[in-house]
């Protein structure tokens, strides 16, 4: 029996080792928002590897990276094509791994056939889409190439530091007529596959090397303003108070029995709270807070928007004020090819490495990249369940496995 092509180990360790050294955070772990200063640096370091390796790469009107070879014949060129890939920017203080392991790996994968010379039916392409963790939008970059964007959808996009998405755009040197016309043609992907880390225990709790993702969950969210009134707070009775903090703590303390609603895997986060004025003597005459809410069925999405309203208007109207509820629209949960799903099995399985089939509580570019063409997921474990802090972290071992596994599964769905 011959002896699998496989990727290069310390190449690939180097890189994301690399990587990770760019956008450190005063906080530890790594800040590199998307259109941000460390974001550009990770972007030019990525273009000088593909470079480097003699490929090829275009960059679409929302600075979503995708890479080819220069070499295949132009029969196959003209082909639909394997995608793979994932992001590189991160949350605050994230980790080097989230993201940054399916770019890394993806570009490996397109090195090694390049480098090895083996013959293809189609031909592969790494990607790295822009923003997926939703700096301006959810899944910014792979939203924008499945369904495209209007010029009011760039208009109402506020980061999480509140800067206007088309102020930091026009700074970063982008072309809003290239991002309004920013779209994929369907046709031209054949599949899609995403390596990346678990996020959570399973894996490293059972030791298995490989989860194969059955599907992806549903994400919802969206902001709660709470409309009260500011006051001195020396001279004003509680009695007579419209404290707006107050009822968004009311609120806040009914997470749990408002996630319930959806079903025992929805989970409701509010992760960002300001109030206004902002000021230790002057009751908060505004407080707003924001909502990320998932769940793997849409019926529950649904519930837990409407459980959502409710609880707002209640705990609005115990402290005797007022509430604006905007939820955003929800992107659909997303079960994955059951096809892809088997070529990641056989894959595994020639590699004898241990599998489990689980479906992924984190969104992914590749849900959106499910609704154009057959997509899978690998997973590799994460230590102690670790993700989107600085601890977050993977062994290299199992690194390495999941790059193999992805390259084998690649090759395969570009074989035909």
């Amino acid at each position: 029996m011959s002896t699998p092509l496989s990727i290069n180990g310390p190449r690939l360790v180097q890189d994301l080792t690399d990587l990770g050294a760019i956008g450190p955070a005063e906080a530890g772990g790594l800040s590199r928002t998307s259109f941000s200063a460390a974001d550009r640096e990770a972007r030019a370091w990525y273009l000088a590897r593909v470079a480097e390796a003699g490929l090829s790469a275009e960059v679409d009107g929302i600075g979503n990276i995708v890479v080819t070879s220069p070499h295949y014949p132009a029969d196959i060129a003209a082909l639909p094509a394997v995608w793979s890939g994932s992001h590189i920017d991160t949350v605050p203080s994230g980790g080097r791994f989230d993201g940054a392991l399916g770019s890394i790996a993806a570009l490996e994968v397109l090195r090694t056939i390049h480098e090895s010379g083996v013959a293809l039916a189609r031909p592969v392409k790494a990607v790295v889409y822009t923003d997926e963790e939703g700096n301006y939008a959810r899944l910014f970059g792979s939203s924008g190439l499945v369904r495209g964007y209007t010029r009011e959808d760039y208009e109402g996009m506020v980061g999480r530091d509140g800067d206007r998405f088309l102020d930091t755009f026009a700074d970063w040197g982008g072309d809003l007529d290239a991002a309004l016309r920013t779209r994929i043609d369907p046709a031209s992907v054949h599949a899609t596959v995403e390596l990346h880390i678990e996020q959570g225990p399973v894996l490293e709790q059972h030791g298995e090397q490989i989860g194969i993702v059955t599907g992806i969950v549903g994400l919802g969210g969206g902001e709660i303003v709470f409309h009260g009134q500011a006051d001195h707070a020396g001279t004003t009775p509680m009695r007579m108070r419209k404290d707006a903090l107050v009822a968004a703590s009311g609120f806040l303390t009914r997470i749990p029995e408002i996630a319930a609603t959806g079903g025992d895997h929805a989970v409701l986060t509010s992760g960002i709270i300001s109030v206004a004025p902002g000021s230790r003597n002057v009751v908060p005459g505004t407080a707003s807070l924001t909502l990320d809410y998932r769940d793997l069925d849409p019926a529950n999405l649904v519930a837990l928007g409407d459980a959502i309203t409710a609880a707002a208007q209640e705990a609005a109207a115990a402290a005797g004020i007022e509430a604006e509820v905007h939820l955003r629209a929800t992107i659909a949960p997303a079960p994955l090819d059951e096809g892809v799903q088997g070529v990641i099995a056989r894959s595994a399985g020639q590699r004898g490495f241990a599998t489990r089939r689980m479906p992924s509580g984190a969104g992914h570019d590749s849900q959106n990249m499910a609704t154009i063409a057959p997509t899978g997921m690998i997973f590799v474990p994460s230590i102690g369940g670790r993700s989107h802090c600085p601890e977050e972290d993977t062994a290299w071992q199992d690194v390495e496995n999941g790059a193999n596994v992805l390259l084998d599964t690649v090759i395969e769905l570009a074989s035909s």
